[in-house]
């Protein structure tokens, strides 16, 4: 019996990019990943715009609050995919590391915001697909 896979979503603010992609891989991976995300100087409360973006799309975020990056939550993830915390990002070897390049939506209203979720959600599939295996 294999365990389930880990995946860390790293932003500075851990309040628009990091939650939407966290949400993403939480409902769309139906829970066979194991989802975290956190910043490295997290806001006080999530992006409203990402928030509103990804009502659209049938996703509540509105319960969601930023969380502070620990050596932790790296440790105990598998992947981890930053976006723009640039070197505050604890490094273990032998982890997954990713970086997306993401506009920051910080400070951006939901017309802005939803090209920005719809290219993690582009994201968010293609890593579920390399971390599950497809089901024949």
């Amino acid at each position: 019996m294999s365990r389930k896979p880990s995946v860390l979503f790293v932003c500075v603010h851990n309040a628009g990019r990091s939650q939407m992609a966290a949400a993403f891989l939480t409902t769309l991976s139906k829970g066979a990943i194991e989802v975290r995300s956190a910043g490295s100087q997290p806001a006080d409360k999530v992006n409203p715009a990402a928030v509103e973006a990804m009502a659209e799309v049938g996703i509540d975020m509105s319960a969601e609050i930023p969380k502070i990056l620990t050596t932790e939550a790296v440790q105990d993830s598998d992947v981890v995919i930053t976006m723009g915390c640039g070197d505050e990002c604890p490094y273990f070897p032998g982890k997954r590391y990713e970086d997306w390049v993401l506009e920051d939506p910080a400070g951006k209203g939901v017309d802005s915001v939803r090209p920005i979720r719809d290219q993690i959600k582009g994201r968010v599939e293609a890593l579920i697909t390399s971390l599950i295996p497809a089901q024949i």
